[in-house]
């Protein structure tokens, strides 16, 4: 029986217990682990003298683990299923969190951080790919951005819950819970999600991956439509898993409870931001304009809100965080742009290259963020200079508004791309 004939006979409740469900968890934990230093970032600094830098390369060890595990995650999930893949991995990403509970130095702390990174690098594109596999086509965009909204919910319980749960225990223990809490993640998975592969499973080779991958990456296709999406999202996840707390700390003055509470705005804002550009995609295309008008005019206006905080508008923190957030949401339509622009054969891989340069520019603003505002004198108070967060703040400005205008440069239309890889 075919996937999607297979999907329809299937009740709904059954799918969203034994599929949606034990995926949507293992999403949840994945984005609440990549936004959690943001809230205890004043623990680890005051717990282990972590510099700015040291900070940001620390929470940069996720983001680089992640990436770079991509070009190899699409064959293994290929080969043997979403829910054999993302449990074993899951165990890895639980070692990693022990390990930095445990961890009493920069490098053991980095060193279990990038664990956890490898460990929920498939808790997207696995539950994609089961989603493909357990719902019919025309439900995928419903249940995918239902999913995407599940994650989100994970950084917003990164804020004010977390910093709740760090009034009973510190970060250590934090850790040790969501370690816990990741294997059985993984063990749901095994026990509830019924063993499944596409059709032509193990077909592929790691040759004929990275023959694909090298395709997308040489296309003219990919180099026209990724760079602004993947930055915008790429740089959004560097601000909300770290450096908006210290900005809302050191330029708006506000305590460690409040720095909480708007960084669960801002996830909220992401939540519904994800949800509400699906939407408008959706809409619009019906009356003829495609998701990247809507992508590309959400990042526009979230190049705009940042030049506000920049120059320091006279914009309550709380509704600029929630505008950022909300328009920098835009960027996670990179995947739907993809698979619309390649053949089928080069989607999955032409969404694995754009979620690969995403993490790559997370992690490398994480750690330049921190160079640059660790170049400056802090002040005598404690934190970080707020020269340095603007002089950060407006590097990255610049490049995005550099992506944007490569975005809208005139050119002439390129062919599409066609020939699938082999």
């Amino acid at each position: 029986m075919r996937d999607s004939a297979y999907a329809h006979a299937v009740s709904v409740p059954r799918r969203i217990v034994t599929v949606f469900v034990p995926f949507a968890l293992a999403y949840f934990l994945s984005y609440l682990y990549r936004t959690v230093n943001a809230v205890i970032a004043d623990e680890l600094t005051a717990s282990l003298g972590v510099t700015a830098a040291g900070l940001g390369l620390l929470t940069s060890a996720y983001f680089i683990a992640f990436g770079a595990f991509q070009p190899v995650l699409g064959i293994l999930l290929d080969r043997y299923g979403p829910r054999t893949v993302e449990a074993a991995l899951l165990l890895v990403g639980a070692l990693g969190a022990a390990v930095f509970a445990m961890g009493d130095s920069l490098g053991v702390l980095a060193a279990g951080r990038a664990l956890i990174g490898l460990g929920v690098s498939a808790c997207l594109m696995a539950a994609i790919t089961a989603n493909v596999m357990w719902w019919p086509t025309e439900r995928l965009p419903m249940i995918n951005g239902l999913f995407m909204a599940c994650g989100g919910l994970g950084a917003v319980f990164a804020t004010t819950p977390v910093r709740a749960l760090l009034s009973v225990t510190d970060w250590r223990g934090l850790f040790l819970g969501l370690a816990a809490a990741t294997a059985a993640a993984a063990v749901l998975l095994v026990a509830v999600v019924p063993e499944r592969r596409r059709e032509g499973a193990g077909s592929a080779t790691w040759g004929s991956m990275l023959r694909g991958t090298a395709a997308v990456f040489s296309s003219r296709t990919f180099w026209r439509l990724a760079p602004l999406p993947t930055l915008m999202q790429g740089v959004f996840m560097t601000y909300i898993s770290l450096w908006a707390g210290p900005w809302l700390r050191d330029i708006d003055g506000l305590d460690r409870m409040a720095v909480a509470a708007h960084l669960q705005y801002a996830a909220l804002a992401m939540v519904a931001g994800f949800a509400g550009f699906g939407m408008a995609a959706d809409a619009l295309r019906r009356v003829g304009l495609p998701p990247t008008v809507v992508c590309t005019t959400g990042a526009a206006l979230g190049i705009v809100v940042q030049l506000a905080m920049l120059f320091d508008a006279p914009i309550p923190p709380a509704v600029a965080w929630v505008l950022y957030s909300f328009f920098a949401a835009a960027g996670v339509m990179v995947f739907a742009i993809m698979s619309q622009s390649f053949p089928a054969a080069l989607a999955g891989r032409a969404n694995t290259a754009a979620n690969l340069m995403m993490f790559a520019v997370a992690f490398t603003f994480q750690s330049a963020i921190g160079a640059v505002i660790g170049a400056f004198p802090p002040p005598d108070g404690g934190g970080y200079s707020p020269q340095g967060h603007h002089a950060a703040m407006a590097g990255v400005v610049a490049l995005e508004v550099a992506a944007l205008l490569w975005q809208l440069w005139p050119r002439r239309a390129v062919a599409a791309e066609t020939k699938p890889a082999e």
